[in-house]
């Protein structure tokens, strides 16, 4: 009889032990501060030293340029376990990731060697700017020009819903080089904060994640050396879809921590909480809201695990589950918040609990690096191949 003490599927030792010094550094030095991070709206500069001193804010750059080379999964794993007691901070490291991926998997050699050792040293930090106004879910459709100009190109156009904006110290910024190709005539290009001709607009007044900065940022006859491209001409759009296929891995995780975070919110509440003489978690219906609650995030975080193993491996069927995971995490943390607020009852609708908080960033899980539509669309086209 074969011997059941130990589960099939486990992480290995040393995710575990990741997941335990993450998760202690987030606990110390984040918890405290997540509900004044969401009150004040102010970018926590503290956290960020924090994750700096930690190694925490870029932990999948390779080791060849000086990261910690982590794999898809433990990069998972660090931003659940911060997204766990604050949103607004998972997105330090995770715009980190979004901001330079393009640039690993495209980028020239010069390119990567000048810019992925400041990235893990904590020099520099990189944004993602895809996004337009007037193009939303339809990317392809960008207005911003990058015109070639001897040795240099020149910038100009408006990105929106930049997260990281203003904080971060370059950008991966997606231009229109040949109007006539629509995607195939779009180039990516890195982008630093003091390039002449580069500014950020206002800050979005958002729902969640409010300790995120999201900004417009402006290009204007913003000149830039022609050897900041990041792959050929026309390769951009395609290095920005390659990205998402990777990043949107850490939606899901982040997904993933919110949920797992209202849950034990919710736990301890209803062992303490009593009506009728006795603990609410006594209540049936108490219990099998928290059955459901567990059982999605456990799915959940199978989902993102299994989507990260396939995209650190380049499997055949990684874009299917990079926004399956995606998509079902997120959600997942929108229903499991929405149950935590309930079983808090009129105290889950105040300030003065954390799982208001996370329902509200849980929306925009389901929202940024594609909307769960777009992920159906996706997962469709993956399926009728």
């Amino acid at each position: 009889m074969a011997d059941t003490s130990f589960p099939l599927y486990a992480l290995p030792e040393e995710h575990e032990l990741l997941r335990a010094s993450v998760r202690q550094l987030a606990e110390d030095k984040i918890a405290p501060r997540a509900a004044e991070i969401d009150e004040t709206e102010q970018y926590p500069w503290d956290v960020h030293a924090a994750l700096k001193s930690a190694d925490l804010l870029a932990v999948h750059i390779p080791e060849q340029y000086g990261g910690a080379g982590a794999d898809k999964i433990a990069h998972c794993i660090v931003i659940e376990e911060i997204a766990r007691v604050c949103a607004s901070s998972s997105l330090i490291p995770m715009v980190n990731k979004l901001g330079t991926t393009g640039l690993i998997l495209s980028g020239s050699e010069e390119l990567k060697s000048t810019y992925l050792p400041l990235v893990a040293s904590g020099e520099a930090t990189f944004s993602y700017a895809l996004s337009e106004r007037e193009a939303g879910s339809d990317a392809a459709a960008m207005r911003t020009r990058a015109v070639r100009d001897g040795d240099s190109y020149v910038l100009n156009g408006t990105k929106a819903w930049i997260t990281g904006a203003g904080v971060s110290t370059h950008y991966t910024l997606m231009a229109v080089t040949d109007p006539g190709e629509a995607a195939a005539g779009i180039s990516a290009f890195v982008v630093a904060a003091d390039d002449p001709g580069f500014s950020v607009g206002h800050k979005e007044r958002k729902m969640g994640v409010r300790g995120s900065p999201t900004c417009e940022i402006y290009v204007e006859n913003c000149r830039i050396p022609a050897d900041r491209r990041i792959g050929p001409e026309g390769t951009g759009f395609k290095t920005a879809l390659r990205t998402l296929d990777h990043t949107r891995l850490g939606i899901g995780a982040q997904a993933v921590g919110i949920a797992q975070g209202a849950l034990d919110a919710a736990v301890g509440y209803v062992k303490e909480r009593r009506q009728f003489g006795r603990a609410i978690a006594d209540f049936q219906g108490v219990q099998f809201l928290l059955a459901d609650m567990a059982m999605r995030i456990e799915a959940a975080r199978q989902l993102v695990y299994v989507a990260a193993a396939k995209a650190e491996r380049g499997a055949a069927d990684m874009t299917f589950s990079s926004a399956a995971a995606k998509c079902f995490a997120s959600d997942t943390a929108m229903a499991v918040t929405t149950d935590a607020v309930q079983l808090f009852g009129g105290a889950g609708y105040t300030r003065d609990f954390p799982v208001e908080r996370m329902m509200r960033d849980a929306k925009i899980t389901q929202i940024y690096e594609g909307t769960n539509q777009i992920q159906r669309m996706v997962m469709a086209r993956q399926v009728l191949r």
